[in-house]
């Protein structure tokens, strides 16, 4: 039993009778403990202070807020500390506890452990008939908290099993093994890290005292006889439940995906940029054709773990070849590499098979073949690979590996280049001309050899991107990507890359959701470690609103692309979208970990100030240091420098650094003509001439995409913006009101929350007050872009300022 606590609601404490019934009701609760390390030495005003602020800081968590709202969180101080009792679920003490750990680091004079477990507790009357805590759950847990060093965050080993059956905490779980506890008592502890917050390190106690062998006499940590039944049978209507679960989801379980402890499976590999070693530097393209080409073979195994591209590539031409580190990197037992050499018509490839764990080399074998029979080496060694790891080829798996994608050289070079160009327009500019050089390389492909089906899945992919990234946003480009696609059906009707290729263009063309979960279910199959595969699914159920799955989703594809950093940055992303800042602060950390210089990650890193606290500090500094770094391409950080002027209500920045170049400004889905923010610009000048001037060269672009594109829901939206800055408000409202039509946000819980918050500005710029606070009310409570900062600075809500329902709405998403 903990020292006096007490149970706290938004009420008073609730009396008890102090009169105990003979049988104490027994409640399963989920501990979350926590302490200050050090307390009994600091100060006494130093006690206090850094209580209330751990207090202040506990009581902000959307964890606590959540679990109070529906009065079922248990709240108790411990003197140096409290304890956190939920009722829901085994995860909300985690997450508790990370969003605590999160909002530590800005203040590391309190230092803090904590500890979490779930068991049975009884609410028991103290001697002033308020509520407190008794029962092995309360016990156990504390035990489990005085393991703990600073920063710790640990876990019993059943609350650690339990998580483990979601693959989304998998990666952040360390099995400690068992420890002696109080009494002779067994515990085994579990260490929960995630994106730098946690304490990584072994407990001292556990380095200090001997750990329990197999071999000890067993003293488990045990409840009193009557709450051990009742445990015993919660547990066994918890096994029948997980059971079921299992059988729903034994794939996720299987050993490719590895267990909660970051165990790393057997069947696992990664295959390494091999190295160019002919003269002829240009054949650096062979090589990597090469090693893709195996790569692709053994991807197409549903027996082995298998590491995308984008993430083995980032070794290529790297130092570091410490082959324990890499295997740990990408999570895999292990590793091939070699080397290309290409003299003249013949070719030389070597590889070697490596297990990373131990360093040990496996297997090698060199190949001296014609150059014409390159194909058919990759394929002998990705079967030899197979049958070296043990894993079980299907008969269509081994006619997959075993099919030639071309037999022109000339033909599979262009296609190489081409699909490398495509890779890099994800991370780098220029994207649009990336992506025309690529299609354009491509073309060559296919006229070289027309029966080459992946040149025309790499073709559709190009045509969809600048299509979907608004470089060529025609009908035109949609049906070259759609007969790309047509092509690819006719020479491959039911590859994986025929269904993923219908499905990227279903999504990103028609934003036909549900035909392209269809054909996603198809390609997954064919494709067993296409992190594709995965990340779309993440795209659709983001879409449709289904927010947790989507996280889910992409964690999976993490696994087989463990440091792609767009993965990162759309988990970032949607973090952001719920605005669970802590959440979007840890995932950009480690993506500028992966690369530093990425700037959209330095962007959103940079603008979580803005939009949770209205600050533009770090936004500003974060401008400074780009174009301090590149000050010939200012256009690459056009929307923050736009935003940047906006918010803080000084134009001459921007306008200097983007006077006379060409750049974009908008979302991923609605892009805005450059006069827009011309208009804007001038509007904080004074120079309403300008702005007028500026507007209207906008609405004449705007208006011919909407003539030739009539339902075009992005640029309906964003010419309502522009006619209400012009005046013409009943134009605004009925454009506005057409997008939201189109879109819904039960139809795109993305663009349709976006579309909600744009229809307000036109509401409020229309001189329409309360349509305005309506539809911004609507939208703050739903996932969306709408936030805190931007209503506090943006100019466009300037009409609302004074009205005391717009303070409300704004301190709605204020920090709590």
């Amino acid at each position: 039993m903990i020292g006096n606590p007490r149970k706290e609601r938004l009420t008073a404490a609730t009396p008890m009778s102090a009169e105990l019934s003979p049988d104490l009701p027994l409640e399963i609760a989920h501990l979350l403990l926590i302490d200050v390390v050090g307390y009994s030495k600091l100060l006494v005003n130093d006690q206090v202070e850094s209580l209330q602020q751990l207090n202040r800081i506990v009581r902000s968590t959307d964890c606590f807020r959540a679990a109070e709202a529906k009065d079922k969180l248990i709240r108790l101080p411990t003197g140096d500390g409290m304890a956190l009792l939920f009722f829901e679920s085994l995860e909300q003490p985690a997450h508790c506890a990370l969003e605590i750990a999160q909002a530590l680091q800005n203040h590391p004079e309190i230092q803090v452990r904590m500890g979490i477990h779930s068991g049975p507790i009884n609410q028991v009357p103290d001697v002033n008939d308020r509520v407190n805590i008794a029962g092995a759950g309360i016990n156990v847990a504390q035990r489990v908290l005085d393991c703990g060093d600073v920063g710790h965050i640990l876990l019993s080993k059943h609350v650690a099993d339990d998580l483990g059956e979601y693959r989304h905490w998998q990666p952040y779980l360390r099995d400690l093994g068992e420890c002696e506890v109080k009494h002779g008592l067994r515990l085994h502890l579990v260490n929960l890290c995630k994106d730098g917050l946690g304490n990584p390190q072994v407990p001292e106690k556990l380095k200090r005292r001997k750990r329990w062998k197999e071999t000890a006499p067993i003293r488990p940590v045990v409840s009193p006889r009557w709450a051990l039944v009742a445990a015993l049978l919660l547990s066994g209507c918890a096994l029948a439940i997980s059971f079921t679960i299992f059988l729903r989801h034994r794939a996720i379980r299987s050993e490719t995906f590895g267990s909660f402890t970051g165990a790393i499976p057997d069947k696992s590999i990664a295959v390494l940029p091999f190295e160019n070693l002919s003269d002829d530097k240009q054949n650096a393209y062979f090589a990597d054709g090469v090693q893709d080409e195996i790569l692709t073979n053994l991807a197409k195994v549903a027996d082995l773990k298998v590491i995308s591209r984008t993430s083995v590539m980032q070794y290529k031409n790297s130092a570091e070849r410490n082959l324990r580190a890499v295997g740990k990197a990408l999570g895999v037992a292990h590793i091939l590499e070699g080397t290309v050499q290409r003299v003249g018509g013949r070719v030389r490839v070597s590889a070697q098979l490596i297990d990373a764990r131990t360093d040990g080399h496996l297997w090698a074998e060199r190949y001296d073949r014609d150059i014409a029979d390159v194909f058919a080496i990759e394929n002998e060694l990705a079967e030899q690979i197979v049958a070296k790891l043990k894993s079980k080829l299907s008969p269509q798996e081994k006619a997959a590996i075993e099919e030639k994608p071309t037999a022109d050289l000339a033909a599979y070079d262009l296609y190489t280049r081409a699909k490398i160009l495509i890779e890099r327009s994800v991370f780098n500019e220029p994207r649009e001309a990336s992506l025309r050089e690529a299609v354009r390389l491509l073309e060559q492909t296919s006229s070289r050899d027309p029966s080459f089906a992946l040149a025309y899945y790499e073709l559709a992919h190009a045509h969809d991107q600048l299509y979907w990234q608004q470089y060529d946003h025609t009908s035109q480009r949609l049906a070259l990507a759609d007969a790309a696609i047509q092509t690819l059906r006719r020479l491959q009707p039911d590859s994986g890359e025929a269904h993923l290729a219908l499905a990227k263009h279903l999504y990103w063309g028609y934003l036909d959701y549900d035909r392209a979960r269809q054909e996603l279910a198809a390609a997954e199959r064919a494709l067993p470690n296409d992190s594709d595969c995965l990340l779309l699914l993440g795209y659709i159920d983001r879409r449709q609103g289904r927010w947790e799955a989507s996280l889910k989703e992409m964690e999976h594809a993490r696994t087989l692309d463990p440091r792609n950093i767009l993965i990162l940055k759309q988990i970032g992303l949607t973090h952001r979208q719920l605005r669970r800042y802590s959440d979007v602060i840890a995932v950009f950390d480690r993506a500028l970990q992966l690369d530093p210089n990425d700037v959209a990650a330095r962007s959103y890193r940079a603008r979580v100030d803005l939009e949770q606290h209205a600050y533009t500090k770090r936004l500003h500094m974060h401008v400074e240091t780009f174009l301090a770094q590149n000050p010939k391409a200012p256009q690459q950080i056009s929307i923050d420098l736009v935003d940047l002027a906006l918010f803080e209500r000084d134009p001459a920045m921007a306008e200097r650094t983007l006077s006379g170049l060409s750049y974009r400004y908008g979302t991923e889905s609605v892009a805005f003509p450059q006069a827009w923010c011309d208009g804007r610009l001038a509007l904080l000048r004074g120079d309403s001439a300008a702005a007028k001037v500026a507007f209207t060269e906008a609405r004449k672009q705007l208006e011919r995409t909407v003539r030739e594109q009539p339902n075009n829901a992005a640029a309906l939206i964003a010419l309502g913006l522009v006619d209400a800055a012009l005046g013409q408000k009943k134009d605004a409202i009925r454009e506005g009101r057409r997008a939201i039509e189109l879109f819904p946000v039960s139809k795109d819980a993305i663009d349709g929350s976006l579309f909600m918050e744009y229809l307000a500005a036109i509401y409020a710029t229309s001189g329409k007050a309360d349509a305005a606070i309506d539809q911004l009310a609507a939208t703050a409570k739903i996932p969306g872009s709408l936030n805190y900062g931007e209503l506090r600075l943006d100019p466009i809500w300037d009409p609302l300022r004074r009205d005391p329902r717009f303070d409300k709405i704004v301190a709605l998403l204020a920090p709590k």
